[in-house]
């Protein structure tokens, strides 16, 4: 299908010399050929309460403006293009197929797809674009809460979109997580349905104290959702929802590292952005952008698919189960991966789920007759 229905041009600025925007093709004037990009870069246009008084979105320039000006020595081995911005719906529902659309397209194409909106709602749009295609995947939100609102009114938004990606039939989630919540955002409901459909909520606490715990959950991602008001006011306060406690700048920079250099993620959307950007702070979202897109040059295409022969395996027997817990590591990245069992059937939509990304930790916990928590969650979703 033809994606330009839904795009207007942005802004043309000037771009310098051997910066990440002179290797990018801009949507100004004609619509670019994106099939032969490696990262399609978009950003949506959205009326929300809090933008109704305002005339003109300008995040959708000033982001970029910073973005493009960076200089990142890989970049020769990617090719950007940025389709401009998707024109806002007559209606909500408008705007969600539009994404919907693109994603599907984007995804067919096997590209990497960026997204800046100012409603985290956009991730369920997202979603439905690999439902579109029948593609099972596992989504990650960095935030400080869980958007799972029971009580408002089914209408979507980015107070309860989680509770749309849980309910569409039919489902092709497979795994949720989130990095970041604060145990005072969280009801005892919400952390009583994660557990109960197997999904991961890791504490900012336990990953300020080790951001490389996240490492395994976003190598195991399709849809990265960043929710800014994850961060603390004291680094990003346009939300208008940051509050006293929440990642460091560089905190959440790392992050977007760890999965930009993921083989696995294929859709990075950052979310909550509005229009009252401090220069400091279109640059924060810039460098979200530039890390994500730093570790997708550096990408070693190690996730174990098909042979595994390169990989060093290591089986440790458990006597409860009477199974081994067979575990790989990369010979590129020294990362790691535990395989779990699976029913063998034919052709079986959770297979490209079995092998589960890892650390070292968890091999040293299986050495000592535990069985890792994500080897469990995994088992009982796939059987």
């Amino acid at each position: 299908m033809n994606l330009d229905i839904y795009f207007k041009p942005i802004e043309k600025f000037e771009i310098k010399n051997n910066s990440i925007g002179s290797f990018c093709e801009f949507y100004e004037v004609n619509f670019p050929n994106w099939e032969e990009a490696d990262i399609v870069v978009i950003s949506v246009e959205q009326q929300h309460s809090f933008s109704d008084s305002l005339e003109k979105e300008v995040f959708h320039i000033t982001v970029r403006k910073k973005f493009y000006e960076f200089c990142l020595p890989q970049i020769k081995k990617v090719k950007l293009v940025d389709l401009g911005i998707v024109e806002k719906g007559a209606q909500q529902k408008d705007t969600l197929i539009a994404i919907q659309d693109i994603t599907a397209e984007v995804q067919k194409k096997g590209k990497f797809l960026i997204i800046l909106g100012n409603s985290q709602e956009l991730t369920f749009a997202n979603y439905l674009g690999y439902k579109n295609i029948e593609q099972t995947v596992n989504v990650t939100c960095i935030d400080k809460k869980i958007d799972l609102e029971t009580d408002q009114e089914n209408s979507l938004s980015n107070r309860n979109f989680i509770n749309h990606l849980l309910t569409t039939k039919p489902n092709f989630l497979f795994n949720f997580s989130i990095l970041g919540s604060q145990q005072f955002y969280l009801s005892p409901a919400q952390l009583n349905l994660f557990d109960e459909l197997y999904f991961d909520c890791l504490r900012l606490g336990e990953l300020q104290q080790n951001l490389k715990h996240a490492e395994p959950y976003l190598r195991n991602t399709d849809i990265l959702s960043i929710d800014l008001s994850c961060l603390r006011a004291s680094d990003y306060d346009s939300t208008e929802e940051n509050g006293p406690n929440g990642f460091f700048a560089n905190e959440l920079c790392q992050l977007t590292r760890y999965a930009g250099i993921s083989d696995k993620l294929t859709s990075f959307g950052v979310y909550n952005l509005r229009n009252n950007l401090s220069e400091s702070e279109a640059e924060l979202v810039a460098q979200l952008l530039y890390f994500a897109v730093d570790g997708f040059a550096k990408r070693k295409k190690d996730y174990p698919v098909g042979t595994k022969k390169d990989y060093t395996k290591y089986s440790v027997f458990h006597e409860e189960l009477n199974h081994n817990l067979v575990f790989y590591k990369s010979p590129k990245t020294e990362r790691w991966w535990l395989e779990v069992p699976y029913p063998p059937l034919k052709d079986f939509k959770f297979e490209r789920h079995n092998l589960v990304p890892c650390d070292y930790e968890d091999y040293i916990t299986a050495q000592k007759g535990l069985i890792p928590d994500l080897w469990w969650k995994t088992y009982r979703k796939l059987n």
